[in-house]
């Protein structure tokens, strides 16, 4: 049987579009924490809270932007989203103490929630039929890892003829440029009887009553921790640990010439393996229970994270664990995002993921904080990085006891 709707709609380009460049310039702020810290003499820490507020504002701003693209439309949401985006980008090239670069991260924060994924994957489930859905929420999710891909080399490349102001300024018009693909974001409304007969604030109530979603809530807490602090400190983890000595043979052959670059491009690496994982996530969740996915990329990134940070830290292994826990980076998004969908439907979608992704983003600004805080107290990251291996152990338990049933068949 042929699926009603096709896979690859002119909504799901746009929002890939919106969220290849959105994630282009987020996945690229750990590129910039030496370089602004050498310039102003600044502790680790202070750089770090710029980026750890700016997650944890894309956190709080996720389930408002949700809310405000399910009353005054999704283009609206994003354009508000872009401009204030494009706004906290361009007051932060000015900044010139920790407050005001701390102050503008609120603003870039709640711009990468107005273009991100808790509006952006509402609109695009709501688009794609129940046969395409959970492989449309993993494109668009891989689309946001392809930006991955190139956003930190871009940036590491602009820095080697301009000053990083410049290059938050050219961000900022990148992000304004989305709009231009918004006549073509067109969703239609699709929504069952029951979900039109029901208000926010009933559905609302029925998930917080709900154990299960309590439990994708918590669950979600670690991907942010994990992600929030490899994103923000890798690259300088690696350009600290791996000296320069050790970067040679088969890396210059893939343009690691030095241990700044291999930073960057352990980022993109992780990207580029999430293509793959992603696309795997999407097409094994329309087959097998999302919640068991789920467990199993969790357990897997525990195991990575504990062997590596066991084992001495080389190139090679940074390449390595760039590539592993890559297949297994934003792979939990489709499936978090399309369990949501599935269980509570679509109707309010952007709502309900939005306020399960505030948790991703409170572990986000966590994972940033504390990396930026121990490094400064202690010299070191390796008690962040082991209670990131832990968090991500509790989160693949906490996902076994979910409920993987429609709600309404659940309180029939």
């Amino acid at each position: 049987m042929l699926p009603r709707t096709p896979l690859f709609s002119p909504v799901l380009i746009v929002g890939c579009v919106i969220i290849m460049v959105s994630f282009a310039i987020r996945a690229s702020f750990g590129v910039f924490q030496i370089p602004i810290a050498e310039e102003f003499g600044w502790l680790r820490a202070e750089f770090s809270l710029a980026i750890a507020i700016q997650n944890l504002a894309w956190g709080i701003g996720q389930p408002i932007f949700g809310a405000v693209a399910e009353k005054i439309g999704d283009r609206k949401a994003i354009v508000i989203g872009a401009m204030v985006f494009a706004l906290g980008m361009m007051l932060s090239a000015g900044a010139t103490t920790p407050f005001e670069h701390q102050t503008y991260a609120w603003l870039v924060g709640f711009g990468i929630a107005g273009t991100g994924f808790g509006v952006i994957l509402a609109v695009v489930g709501r688009a794609a039929s129940d046969d395409n859905r959970s492989m449309a929420l993993a494109v668009v999710t891989a689309a946001g890892s392809f930006g991955q891909i190139f956003g930190p080399p871009l940036a590491e490349w602009m820095l080697g003829f301009m000053p990083w102001q410049s290059v938050f300024m050219i961000f900022a018009v990148l992000i304004l440029s989305v709009l231009l693909t918004l006549p073509m974001m067109r969703a239609p409304v699709v929504n069952t009887r029951v979900e039109l007969e029901e208000t926010m604030g009933q559905m609302l109530v029925k998930a917080f009553r709900d154990p299960s979603y309590t439990l994708i809530f918590l669950g979600f807490f670690s991907c942010g921790y994990q992600l929030g602090f490899i994103t923000a400190h890798f690259p300088a983890f690696v350009t600290e640990l791996c000296g320069p000595i050790m970067v040679g043979g088969v890396l210059h052959s893939i343009g690691v010439t030095t241990t700044s670059a291999l930073g960057a491009v352990a980022i993109s690496l992780i990207g580029m393996a999430n293509i793959g994982g992603a696309l795997l996530a999407g097409w094994a969740g329309n087959r097998f229970s999302k919640k068991y996915l789920l467990a199993g990329i969790y357990t897997g990134r525990t195991i990575a994270g504990a062997l590596f940070i066991m084992f001495p830290i080389t190139p090679t292994s940074v390449i390595f664990f760039s590539i592993v826990m890559g297949s297994l980076w934003l792979a939990t998004v489709p499936l978090t995002s399309g369990l949501v969908a599935y269980i509570y439907g679509v109707r309010y979608m952007g709502t309900l993921y939005g306020i399960i992704f505030f948790s991703h983003q409170l572990g986000s600004f966590l994972g940033v904080w504390l990396g930026g805080r121990m490094y400064d107290a202690y010299g070191s990251y390796t008690t962040v990085w082991w209670i990131g291996v832990g968090v991500g152990a509790l989160s693949a338990v906490l996902h076994l006891p979910v409920r993987e049933k429609p709600l309404a068949v659940q309180t029939a």
